[in-house]
């Protein structure tokens, strides 16, 4: 088109008679309101209860460990198994919900789905109950027969998988299939949960050594599923400004102690852990390792011949995840006794032994998986009784 043909953009003089630009209309506002009441009612009934449920739980108990008085060292178990759903996870899948709620993610009528070895499933599913949802646990078939039976007594499904490193992806495609969401308290533990305070675990440790004769441990000893309570505990150590050192003891097939030594964000491991709960082919996402002061790879059959040890101190079956951290426990009042230090360490109760008996307390389990438990049984009882750690 030629120069005279071209539009042009109409001008209109303003008072001095210089052109002005032509006025447009402004552009409009777009406005979309998705205000669900009955949504948002279902929501604060759902809050509430779950919020209900921790106001009239009262707090765990902190167990002491019979040693020498005069070794001037004393052990702590944070006894976890006395929560309603009887594990560590309550307090986790408590805040996972709470979580997922006010992140609108939970949907009245809509599945929640979890990955899980076991006990994070079982809480979960209770308080699925609780609020009215569906809930579907995505499990390793080698769980014990008496996880899957309190996930199914709270009213949950098990869907169980061969191959445990499938859990993941297998949540997540339930999660699509059926319009749910998928928890994954592997990415999101460490994180649902305020490390700062409102009565977390550290927080309620502190609380209760707080008139023992040493108020601030020397070691609090926690083990890693997700990683997520490792995390809280350092975190709020750091925080309150505490010299009180984190230990996370790993097991054997658990990437986690690689991952850390290493700086390995990739690392992995193909075997599944034998010790329920702790132990994961794969660095989660939850699991911080830059907090962490230290770490221990603990034999299987250590693990196990503490919580028997455990058994026989106080009279409290426990499971292999307290085993794990038993030993390191035990290995790192061995060492202060050895160097004349005086103080405290505290490690975790996780869940109690009932839901392994037909595993870590049967004999023919740990002769089927080549545990021999022997020589780790005689040097705990060596410690004991002598003070000295063999080694």
């Amino acid at each position: 088109m030629s120069t005279a043909q071209q539009p042009h953009t109409p001008h209109r003089a303003g008072a001095d008679g210089a052109p002005q630009a032509a006025v447009h209309a402004p552009t409009p506002t777009v406005d979309v309101d998705h205000t669900d009441p009955d949504y948002r009612d279902w929501l604060k009934e759902a809050v509430r209860k779950v919020q209900a449920d921790a106001n009239r739980t009262a707090d765990t108990h902190l167990l002491r460990f019979p040693l020498p008085e005069e070794w001037g060292i004393d052990l702590y178990l944070k006894d976890e198994s006395t929560h309603p759903t009887g594990s560590l996870k309550h307090r986790l899948a408590r805040s996972l919900f709470l979580y997922g709620l006010c992140n609108g993610w939970v949907r009245p009528g809509k599945p929640v789905i979890e990955a899980s070895s076991g006990s994070t499933a079982v809480s979960e599913a209770y308080f699925a109950s609780l609020i009215g949802v569906p809930f579907i646990a995505v499990m390793p078939a080698t769980t014990s027969r008496e996880k899957t039976r309190l996930i199914e007594f709270h009213g949950g499904t098990c869907h169980l998988v061969q191959d445990p490193r499938t859990v993941y992806d297998v949540s997540a495609q339930l999660a699509a299939e059926s319009g749910g969401h998928y928890m994954d308290q592997f990415t999101y533990a460490e994180r649902a949960t305020d490390w700062r305070g409102n009565n977390n675990i550290a927080e309620s440790i502190y609380e209760q050594l707080r008139l023992e004769r040493y108020p601030e441990p020397a070691w609090i000893v926690a083990t890693a599923g997700t990683g997520g309570t490792s995390a809280t505990i350092a975190r709020y150590v750091h925080y309150m400004q505490y010299d009180t050192r984190i230990c996370v003891p790993d097991p054997e097939n658990s990437c986690f102690f690689d991952g850390w030594l290493t700086g390995d964000a990739s690392a992995h491991c193909a075997t599944p852990s034998r010790i329920e709960g702790v132990g994961r082919p794969r660095m989660e996402p939850s699991f911080v390792p830059g907090a962490i002061d230290r770490m221990m790879k603990v034999p299987d059959a250590a693990s196990m011949a503490a919580v028997r040890a455990l058994e026989t101190a106080i009279g409290r079956k426990a499971g292999g995840s307290t085993g794990t951290g038993l030993w390191s426990a035990l290995r790192i009042v061995a060492e202060m006794h050895a160097a004349g230090r005086t103080g405290s360490v505290v490690t975790l109760l996780c869940d109690p032994g009932d839901r392994y008996l037909d595993k870590y307390y049967s004999d023919d389990w740990l002769a089927a998986q080549g545990l021999d438990i022997a020589p780790y049984a005689r040097t705990i009882d060596t410690f004991l009784s002598t003070g000295v750690w063999p080694d």
